[in-house]
């Protein structure tokens, strides 16, 4: 069976928190990965804004390091975790909001990964459930978050209008429980 991969890329060598230097790596994958497939926004255009702000701090990103192939260790993705609003009563509640994986690293676990080390690092700060929205038509998402224990707990149809259509919005939690 050929290799369906024609660049062989190492697993996950670390997830890490982001630091401030990630941000122009960060912004380049965010930009290089955006899709109709997963985004509400416009394509961004030069000039780009900031990837971090005071909305989007280095501290709710999760960042993958793998080899690439040219053998040189880089960003491979991010997840993105923070608390779904800033109420005392929902605080044992982490949102997904942002995943994102490189073209040479894709098929190779690195979201997976990205998704494990999130459950882990919620625990570890007290929360017990995890949710996230993914678009209607993402299947490939879909498939992943169901294949790690989500489970789609409501739907917003039509909500968003993209590319001349509707979408629906899909949410999905999870327990964090071991």
């Amino acid at each position: 069976m050929p290799d369906i991969h024609p660049h062989p890329v190492s697993p996950v060598r670390s997830v890490r928190p982001a630091v401030l230097a990630d941000e122009a790596a960060l912004g380049e994958l965010d930009r290089s990965t955006w899709s109709t497939l997963h985004a509400v926004m416009p394509k961004p255009q030069p000039p780009y804004a900031p990837f971090f702000d005071d909305r989007h701090r280095p501290e709710e990103f999760l960042v993958a390091e793998a080899e690439n192939a040219a053998g040189e260790v880089s960003i491979a993705g991010y997840i993105r975790l923070v608390p779904p609003t800033p109420m005392a009563c929902n605080a044992h509640v982490r949102q997904i909001q942002g995943l994102a994986v490189a073209d040479w690293a894709r098929g190779r676990g690195v979201a997976r990964t990205l998704l494990r080390a999130a459950f882990a690092a919620a625990r570890s700060a007290g929360a017990n459930r995890m949710t996230l929205r993914v678009l209607g038509h993402n299947a490939p998402a879909r498939a992943l978050y169901e294949s790690e224990g989500f489970v789609v707990e409501g739907v917003l149809p039509g909500e968003f209008f993209l590319g001349g259509r509707y979408v629906d919005d899909v949410m999905m939690g999870r327990s964090l429980a071991p």
